[in-house]
């Protein structure tokens, strides 16, 4: 028996899809000029190369002058810059933010008339940030300009999405109801079970999906379990297109297995929900960075620009944010932008971590923390019996592995782990190793590979 929700989604879907986009009008009854957004996109993308490089100059400029005119935390923030100079200006950090939004507003904007969300904290400096409508809606046309690369509507092509979902029942409805309005339907990623699976592969099979999209480490369970089973999911689902996964590292290994079990591309998403999409893989297999809307710097540990193929921190300025600053800030991530990027198409070549994933050697040496999962995946998750595991560091020289496998690791594997880590890093490092039956993520669903308990101390 449907409940008076369902019903209500079931009737307004029989009522309205033939005549309506039920995405786009979501967005429009909200408050998002999302029509305005998309034109207003579609005259940044077709400037060419030289009319792009003086738009850049121009909206970094814009913004700056705007939020020092109109936003009195930013003008204390930065004290006195020299505008001519863009080196001089300030780095935003996420510790800068962490104080009461509306303190950090704009004049011309108050909660009650901006888009407000907060980060999933991944970072270990969660805070609460705002859009102005306008920004909120161009995010919007952005993403669906990026999925209409792989011909994928958000108005028309139904996801399968492998997200989190709060668990009390206001938002857990709340967060159903924007399911149903954008053709979506979600998967748990808090149960990664051989039964769980099975439940998601006979929604497959019965439901016309065009497209996964979710966690990556959710979305190679599910195509782990693919492999196990000898399952092709393009055969049992003929309507996918591709897969497109976010919020968490993809490993090479990891999208070719998913790309031979799904039958699909699967496409790379790198973002912040309070920025945009920051960069997303195009249809050449180029990491395409988010130049209409974002100004991406890669610097040093002193904050200097450095040239392209160089690897230093993200630092990203938002141009169309007016309601909450997010000028030359520092997202936390590490990464390169590739010698063939330009003004107008810049490509991330490489995304090597979060800045505090850095594991600190009892030798004082640093290392990403990526660098001790890059070793310890080679090795254990050859014979298929690891399911998935974290590593974390609790002192300088101890390394805590848990994992979720159908079997004890061997100590011939263990042995290769300690082996390969002497090789790489240093001697002298202690391992240990937790069978466990499954791993705690976070409330949004999110698993985070590596993660350091020490600090460093100066």
């Amino acid at each position: 028996m449907l409940r008076i929700h369902e019903l209500f989604l079931f009737t307004l879907r029989k009522i309205y899809i033939p005549i309506l986009n039920l995405f786009d009008i979501s967005l429009k009854l909200s408050g998002f000029p999302i029509k305005e957004a998309q034109l207003a996109l579609q005259k940044i993308q077709n400037k060419n190369e030289t009319e792009f490089k003086a738009y850049i100059n121009e909206r970094k400029q814009a913004i700056v002058d705007y939020h020092l005119k109109h936003t009195p935390y930013y003008k204390q923030l930065v004290n006195n810059v020299d505008l001519t100079n863009w080196n001089s200006i300030p780095i935003m950090t996420k510790k800068d933010l962490q104080q009461p939004l509306g303190d950090r507003l704009s004049k011309d904007y108050s909660p009650k008339n901006v888009y407000i969300n907060k980060t999933s904290g991944s970072s270990g400096n969660p805070f609460i940030f705002a859009k102005d409508k306008f920004c909120h809606a161009l995010t919007w046309a952005l993403i669906k300009d990026r999925f209409g690369w792989y011909k994928l509507d958000f108005n028309s092509s139904k996801q399968a999405r492998f997200y989190g979902i709060p668990l009390d029942k206001k938002s857990y409805y709340k967060e159903r109801f924007k399911d149903a309005l954008s053709k979506r339907y979600r998967f748990s990623v808090f149960d990664l079970s051989d039964t769980a699976f099975n439940e998601c592969l006979v929604k497959f099979k019965a439901s016309k999906f065009d497209y996964i999209n979710g966690y990556t480490s959710s979305i190679v369970q599910f195509a782990k379990y693919l492999q196990k089973e000898n399952i092709q999911l393009k055969q049992v689902c003929p309507t996918l297109k591709a897969c497109i996964v976010t919020s968490e590292m993809l490993f090479e290994d990891d999208k070719k297995l998913m790309e031979l079990q799904f039958g699909i591309p699967v496409i790379n998403e790198y973002g912040a929900s309070e920025l945009d999409i920051i960069a997303f893989q195009n249809t050449k297999n180029e990491w395409q960075v988010t130049s209409e809307t974002l100004w991406v710097e890669i610097l040093d540990e002193n904050n200097q620009i450095l040239p392209y193929g160089e690897e230093g921190r993200i630092v990203i300025t938002s141009f169309y944010n007016k309601a909450h600053p997010f000028i030359r800030y520092d997202i936390g991530d590490i990464g390169i932008l590739s010698k063939e990027s330009t003004f107008k198409k810049p490509i991330l070549e490489k995304l090597t971590g979060r800045t505090n994933d850095i594991a600190i050697l009892p030798s004082g040496k640093k290392a990403s923390g990526l660098t001790f999962y890059y070793i310890t995946k080679s090795i254990i998750e050859t014979d298929g019996n690891v399911k998935e595991f974290i590593i974390e560091q609790s002192r300088k020289e101890v390394f805590n592995i848990k994992y979720v496998s159908s079997e004890v690791l061997s100590s011939e594997k263990k042995n290769q782990i300690l082996k390969e880590m002497e090789r790489y890093l240093e001697g002298g490092l202690q391992v240990n190793f937790e069978q466990l039956d499954k791993l705690e993520r976070s409330k949004s669903g999110k698993l985070k590979q590596f993660s350091s308990l020490i600090k460093e101390t100066k």
